[in-house]
């Protein structure tokens, strides 16, 4: 029997300057999986976390956490991000303290935990993202790839139950890529529900247990091996296949070409 969702939408709408981006969402999110979130520029990938997260309001549906409807007062909102964090791609617009410590120290201390309480969800949070080492470094001094961790280690101190990861590989090489999916896998391990939005779909398919497409507004969702199969489907989001399905398909068709490779992996 499937776990109870930690969080959960039900018909989101949602529209930007009178354009329908969201036509009724449905999305849940459950203790230990990995959930990839994809679709094409502008299908409305980042306006959906930003309402999981309660950082946007529907204008219409609803966002559950732990079965409860959740409020857009400030109250409301406290609670949500004591228990979901969202991670933006550009890791400058959520950094902004003068040493790696004291930025991921500062959701724990605002929430007034004690010294001795902050002190150990910091460490934790910086083994936990391999950067123990850069503790009293500048943040806005480090590698692209390192200040990307630091906003994860500051949300991992919110010891969060859901975890909302905006493009996590963007600008990262194939060692950094490794290394957030060890992270990734590791704390879906210790139950964290885990969304990762991402045009990766080769990271993708690796890491998710489930996969949520959005397409016209509208969300396909099942086993991540079986949505991202989906050749029709992932053609119609504008997405390619992930190497290990498409080389499969590819199996039994003739190729001639190299160039035919490229055209069954988009068009197959």
């Amino acid at each position: 029997m499937a776990p109870s969702p930690i969080l959960a939408a039900n018909g989101l709408k949602f529209s930007h300057d009178g354009q329908s981006v969201l036509r009724g969402v449905d999305v849940v999110i459950r203790p230990g999986e990995v959930t990839a979130l994809l679709g094409r520029n502008g299908a409305g990938k980042s306006t959906l976390l930003r309402l999981l997260a309660a950082s946007w309001k529907p204008h219409q549906g609803e966002v559950l956490l732990d079965g409860q409807q959740v409020l857009y007062d400030r109250t409301g909102r406290d609670r949500v991000r004591r228990r979901v964090q969202l991670v933006l791609q550009e890791p400058d617009d959520q950094i902004f303290a003068t040493t790696v410590r004291a930025d991921v120290s500062f959701g724990p201390v605002n929430q007034g935990l004690s010294t001795q309480e902050v002190e150990q969800r910091v460490a934790e949070a910086l083994v936990a993202t391999g950067i123990s080492e850069l503790a009293e470094r500048v943040p806005h001094h480090l590698s692209f790839g390192q200040r990307k961790r630091v906003v994860l280690a500051g949300a991992l101190a919110m010891r969060p139950a859901v975890l909302l990861l905006d493009e996590p590989t963007a600008g990262l090489d194939p060692r950094g890529k490794r290394e957030m999916a060890r992270v990734i896998a590791r704390l879906a391990a210790q139950g964290t529900g885990i969304v990762v939005c991402t045009h990766d779909v080769n990271f993708a398919y690796e890491v998710a247990s489930e996969a949520a497409i959005l397409v016209d507004g509208l969300l396909e969702s099942g086993p991540a091996e079986q949505v991202l199969s989906d050749a029709a489907l992932m053609q119609r989001a504008q997405l390619e296949l992930p190497w290990a399905p498409a080389v499969s398909r590819l199996i039994n068709k003739p190729v001639t070409e190299v160039g035919d490779i490229y055209k069954l992996l988009g068009d197959a």
